[in-house]
């Protein structure tokens, strides 16, 4: 059956809703209630589950909504343990100590997911800068790295990844990334570490006198939950699910119809629940299921309204001007401004269409590559690229940082993120010598930025009197 394109329009409301909602002051404050969420997300997807059902695909609808519990199950599990770890502690707070702090989380975002360690990371990180003014490009350093661009190596890092798995791309695939893992996150990591030995020159001698006198320990409140770390990274990593297919299609019998991978996840959420103290989830922590109801609500909507949608994409897929590049550019484009899970799964099922060899999950490597590296990368260059960051602005807004607005953000994401993935555009995904040669351009005219940002002269440092009056630095300062 072919679709047509008008049922792309519950796909495009719902992620547009998504996308402008918490902008409109006048709808913010209800859109971001998850009751609010969950009405809007089943108002467009029950349409559409029905009118999938009425036109003799059932199959479908059993797909989406399979797919949708494997999702949120997993989201759910490292959600839940990461509320009950917590680190102590007031470190220095010297450029080489946050650098650190970023350099660890983004290695950790892999394998605990971009929400987990973004939300294990930034309470730390806010408290061992609490003395200091300049803060918001630290947080907006948090959301590239350890949000977003960290979680590249395995299916557990980011959302799109592991949808990718779902739809049969392996495991440990993803570990081919990992010179591009290194190659972006050590060109943030740089830029961050001359950016803030600038900002650090222009505090004052009391704020750093007051930063040096609160320092304490780093210490590891809820260790014991590493070990359901481990049982869920084990659980993705080895233990098989539902075959989907074979569920929407009727041919499954007996205990294949136990869905193994989620059963041992639920396990290892529950016995965080039990095991750990209530006073570090939700005392230190301040622990709330909202986040995590927020994203269930949407992704139900949005699984079952991308269903007509993946079908139109599919077949206009061998029409469009798809190759490495614009793959890449489209793929980012839209997870930018759009969330980046559904954005990966769109261009994933159009490459199924495109021809090339070999093929990782019906996909051309090559092509798999680019919509990986766009989707996971690029949803750091706004605030609603991923669900992540929202939340990390949130946190960091309410320890006292004044964070960049929507448009402030943006700019500083082009000032230093876009630069990077230009240059690993260049570099790793386009073929001609010419781009590498440009390519390397690029990153000698970043390394040279960092030098002139650690290197030049701190402007004048404002009176403690002004400290206090003066606003919160902004990232692209």
């Amino acid at each position: 059956m072919d679709f047509p394109v008008w049922t792309l329009i519950p796909f495009v409301l719902m992620l547009a809703g998504i996308a402008v909602f918490p902008l409109v002051p006048q709808l913010a404050h209800l859109w971001e209630r998850p009751r609010n969420q969950l009405i809007y997300a089943l108002a467009l997807g029950i349409q559409v589950a029905i009118g999938l059902l009425i036109a003799a695909h059932p199959e479908l609808v059993a797909h989406a909504l399979i797919e949708y519990v494997q999702f949120i199950v997993l989201l759910l599990g490292l959600f839940t343990v990461s509320g009950a770890i917590v680190l102590r502690g007031d470190l220095a707070a010297t450029p080489r100590t946050n650098t650190a702090f970023l350099a660890v989380g983004g290695l950790l975002a892999s394998f605990i997911g971009t929400t987990g360690a973004a939300m294990l990371l930034i309470p730390p990180i806010l408290a061992t800068n609490a003395q200091r003014r300049y803060r918001a490009h630290t947080v907006v350093f948090t959301i590239f790295v350890v949000a977003n661009c960290g979680g590249l190596l395995t299916p557990l890092g980011d959302p799109p990844l592991f949808l990718g798995m779902l739809r049969g791309v392996p495991f440990t695939w993803t570990f081919s990334l990992l010179p591009v893992w290194l190659f972006v996150n050590a060109l943030l990591l740089l830029t961050y570490w001359a950016l803030d030995r600038r900002f650090h020159a222009r505090e004052t001698p009391e704020a750093l006198a007051q930063d040096s006198g609160s320092r304490t320990r780093l210490s590891v409140g809820g260790a014991w939950n590493l070990l359901w770390f481990a049982l869920i990274i084990l659980a993705v990593a080895t233990i098989p699910s539902l075959d989907i297919d074979a569920v929407a299609h009727g041919h499954i019998e007996g205990v294949n119809w136990v869905p193994w991978r989620e059963l041992v996840m639920l396990i290892a959420a529950g016995g965080s629940l039990l095991t750990s103290k209530t006073s570090i989830r939700y005392g230190e922590n301040e622990f709330s299921w909202a986040p995590i109801q927020e994203v269930g609500a949407l992704f139900i909507g949005i699984f079952l309204t991308m269903v007509p949608a993946l079908q139109v994409l599919r077949a206009a897929a061998p029409n469009l001007p798809l190759n490495e590049i614009t793959l890449f550019l489209f793929t980012g484009g839209l997870s930018s401004v759009l969330d980046n899970a559904p954005t990966y799964v769109t261009f994933f099922e159009m490459a199924t269409q495109l021809p090339g060899e070999p093929r990782v999950a019906n996909v051309p490597e090559a092509f798999l590559v680019s919509i990986s590296l766009g989707a996971v990368l690029c949803g750091a260059m706004t605030y609603i690229g991923n669900g992540p960051n929202f939340m990390v602005k949130s946190v960091a807004e309410d320890g006292g940082v004044k964070m960049p607005t929507f448009l402030g953000y943006v700019r500083a994401a082009f000032q230093y993120l876009a630069p990077v993935l230009l240059a690993m555009l260049l570099l790793f995904i386009a073929d001609p010598w010419w781009a590498k040669a440009l390519g390397g351009v690029v990153v000698a005219l970043l390394l040279l930025r960092v030098l002139r940002l650690a290197t030049s002269p701190p402007p004048q440092v404002l009176g403690r009197g002004d400290r206090r009056a003066a606003p919160e630095a902004p990232a692209q300062h």
